[in-house]
């Protein structure tokens, strides 16, 4: 006779994953406000979403390890450039050591305006809930998230670029 009942495979298995996600915040999606710190740029500046108010806002976690994400920003440096800063702001957040995200931002400003902006202290990262790379948020005029792609492929684009229009879109006047 046992004392105690064997611990089925199937219970461990579910405390495992349960223990792996009970630290993490719940990510923010499409409808919600996001978090508004995103990090620091070159000069110390802190962004924060709420200074983009009444814009379009792409927000893309990147890394200089990823060639997904060093394809990407070219791309969205383009999409800033055609509809212009003042109706849309891409954000880059890097998500490596401060060093490395100074000297990939020093070389990228040469052909780059978007806000080029370290997360080194994970912060922003946890708060996204981001989770591998590459990550972007679109974010609607009225500061809402429209949609999260995390990980997504060259098949998104078609989405991407309805999501993209869809964020550009007036708010509508308020009522008289």
């Amino acid at each position: 006779m046992t004392l105690h009942p064997p611990v089925r495979p199937w219970i461990v298995g579910a405390l495992l994953a349960l223990l792996a996600t009970a630290g993490r915040a719940a990510a923010p999606g499409p409808g919600d406000m996001p978090p508004p710190d995103l990090g620091r740029t070159l000069s110390g500046e802190e962004i924060l979403l709420p200074g983009y108010s009444g814009k379009a806002v792409i927000v893309t976690f990147w890394a200089t390890w990823c060639p997904y994400c060093l394809k990407e920003l070219p791309i969205l440096q383009n999409v800033q450039d055609k509809v212009g800063k003042g109706e849309m702001a891409v954000i880059a957040v890097n998500t490596e050591k401060f060093e490395v995200y100074k000297r990939a931002a020093r070389i990228m400003r040469q052909s780059m305006s978007m806000e080029l902006v370290s997360d080194a202290s994970g912060q922003a990262q946890h708060a996204f809930g981001v989770h591998g790379l590459p990550h972007m948020l679109i974010i609607g005029r009225d500061g809402r998230i429209l949609r999260v792609y995390d990980g997504y492929s060259e098949d998104k684009l078609d989405a991407i670029v309805a999501d993209i229009n869809q964020a550009l879109q007036p708010l509508p006047s308020p009522a008289p």
